[in-house]
């Protein structure tokens, strides 16, 4: 007969000390980390592209923003995720007053954002973080950047208020002007005028000249009449929309653009109803509705006929902060997949050190460092050029972010999938990038057929390509010559899917060549420039994975021409920066 050992033996592998023991094996996430001193790229490139007085004032709030979206602001938005907004109906008299209620951690958030940096007006006043001019659009969205590694809902009513009050400063009357624009800049939560985008109606989409909603002249203002779909930060106390004016013809040519507020000037709440939050995928922190008009009044911005072409000036600017939010969101699954890989070892070594998972972090590194380039090319580049810029970096960047936080999760595995952890809201709120100003299909033929094909913006961009290049002296002749030519072939493809219509299935693949060839050459741009200069060159080693994987993909000719990946990986995985003579050597290995 056996002997039955007696169950205290067993007793401490199922004690408190002994799980505690366990879980160390987990690998941290990023809660805790200063995402600004964590991102050495970030830190590097700022001073290529921003002024040195204006960097060295804003260096410490960009050091306690990234101490807030490691710790605090972090914190806010993962109770916000689990609190999101309710909308209530009636007020407690039974008044159809319909109010939403926040949880006191969005409050917090807004306080972070909108009060201590003004992140909705700084590049239109001065003061902000006592920097006394405006500052330019870079410095908006470095902000935009830093704070999406931890919050990504919110961002959408500081864009929206910013976007909207350049709209209602150029198309505004004197009277709307002087009445709204010191509120929708104030940094105090007080007097602040948050606002709001409502474009999309049922029969649109993203047909926006399908939509139908009413405006009836009345006085000295205007009067809304119908319904909106989708509204972001629904109960804003402002709202830009678009609406068709009595009698105006059909289609696009015949909105007009409105702003609408929700208090009326004798205090009393104006004619429209929130009649249901949506309930969405992602960015649940922030509330998203549709709204019933009943009336309600409206003032006109610019001419009645003009208001589409209005409202596509902030359509740039919105989608670079799309774009902002992007890079900002993929550096942040590219850290939670390096936390991961870096402090979880199986089969006897670190996660890190397996060939495949090496590999496997290279993809989320190359798509990461592609977008961050091309955030701060945009913020910079001349406005010719941008009219191409903003549509195929909205395109690819944010296609990219849902690839790069599925392979975040992935790192990390089981965990990844479960809400206690950070990637599976990432996963959620990736895809809404690919919907909001535009999705994948609209933006795309923005790129090719409008801003190719009718705007001929490519040939700025291609200048401004070339102009980069000349300066970047030093770049080996055979890799600069494979370079050139990738360039030219993604231009020449654009150009000839733009100049047939039957041809535009092809739209998404001539958009994605330009995006990989505008960050190749910038990314090889400012690794030159930084490793000439005594720093870091691994961006010579990111724009040759951009040209050799999404430029010019291909099978190789055998393992043997893939040795150089082994050993610019261990370079890209590695702290320390790469000389600019050993990134060289790697171009044409």
């Amino acid at each position: 007969m056996n002997d039955i050992r007696p169950t205290a033996d067993f007793a401490p592998l199922a004690s408190r000390r002994a799980s505690a023991a366990r879980a160390e094996t987990l690998a941290p996430t990023c809660r805790g980390l200063n995402y600004y001193t964590i991102d050495g790229s970030l830190r590097d490139l700022l001073p290529l592209y921003m002024d040195e007085p204006l960097l060295a004032h804003l260096t410490p709030h960009l050091r306690e923003l990234g101490e807030l979206a490691g710790n605090r602001l972090h914190d806010l938005s993962d109770a916000c995720e689990r609190h999101p907004p309710v909308l209530h109906g009636r007020d407690s008299y039974g008044r159809d007053e319909e109010w939403l209620e926040y949880h006191p951690a969005y409050r917090e958030m807004e306080a972070i954002a909108f009060g201590r940096f003004g992140m909705h007006a700084l590049t239109h006043r001065g003061g902000v973080m006592g920097w006394p001019e405006p500052m330019p659009p870079l410095a908006k969205y470095v902000f935009h950047y830093l704070f999406a590694q931890a919050e990504f809902g919110l961002l959408c009513p500081v864009n929206l208020t910013d976007s909207s009050s350049e709209l209602v400063r150029r198309f505004g009357s004197e009277a709307v002007r002087a009445r709204y624009l010191d509120l929708m800049w104030s940094q105090d939560l007080s007097r602040l005028h948050r606002c709001a985008q409502f474009m999309t109606e049922k029969a649109g989409g993203s047909d926006v000249g399908a939509g139908d909603l009413l405006a009836a002249r009345d006085g000295d203002h205007w009067r809304l009449w119908g319904e909106k779909w989708f509204c972001s930060n629904v109960d804003a106390e402002l709202a830009v929309l678009l609406a068709r004016p009595e009698g105006a013809p059909a289609g696009g040519r015949g909105l007009g653009l409105f702003l609408m507020p929700k208090t009326l000037a004798d205090g009393t709440r104006n004619a429209y109803r929130i009649v249901r939050l949506k309930d969405k995928l992602g960015s649940r922190t922030m509330a998203s509705g549709e709204i019933v008009f009943e009336g309600a009044v409206a003032y006109q911005l610019g001419a009645l006929d003009q208001g589409l072409k209005q409202m596509l000036v902030m359509v740039n600017s919105s989608r670079v902060s799309h774009l902002a939010r992007a890079a900002g969101m993929m550096r942040r699954c590219l850290n939670e997949a390096l936390q991961a890989a870096r402090h979880r070892n199986a089969f006897g070594k670190a996660v890190v050190d397996h060939p495949l998972m090496r590999r496997q972090l290279l993809k989320l590194m190359v798509p990461t460092e592609q977008a961050l380039s091309a955030l701060l090319h945009a913020a910079t580049a001349p406005e010719a050029a941008l009219r191409l810029i903003t549509p195929i970096a909205k395109y690819r960047a944010c296609r990219d972010n849902v690839t790069v936080a599925t392979g975040a999760m992935e790192a990390r595995g089981g965990n990844g999938y479960i809400e206690d952890w950070p990637n599976a809201r990432l996963v959620r709120d990736a895809h809404l990038g690919l919907i909001w100003e535009g999705t994948s299909n609209i933006n795309a033929l923005d790129a090719v057929q409008r801003a190719v094909g009718k705007a001929k913006a490519h040939g700025a961009l291609r200048d401004d390509l070339a102009g980069r290049l000349e300066k970047a002296s030093g770049l080996p002749g055979q890799f600069r010559t494979r370079l050139d030519g990738a360039i030219a072939q993604a231009f020449r493809l654009a150009e000839e899917v733009a100049a047939h219509p039957e041809h535009e299935r092809f739209c998404r693949m001539a958009a994605g060549k330009l995006y990989h060839a505008t960050t190749a050459a910038v990314l090889a741009s400012e690794g030159l420039r930084l490793g000439a200069a005594g720093g870091d060159a691994r961006r010579l080693l990111l724009a040759r994975f951009v040209l050799e994987h999404r430029l010019q993909p291909g099978q190789p000719a055998s393992f043997e021409a893939l040795r150089w990946e082994d050993q610019a990986t261990d370079l890209l995985l590695a702290d320390a920066p790469v000389p600019l003579a050993q990134a060289a050597a790697l171009l044409t290995r």
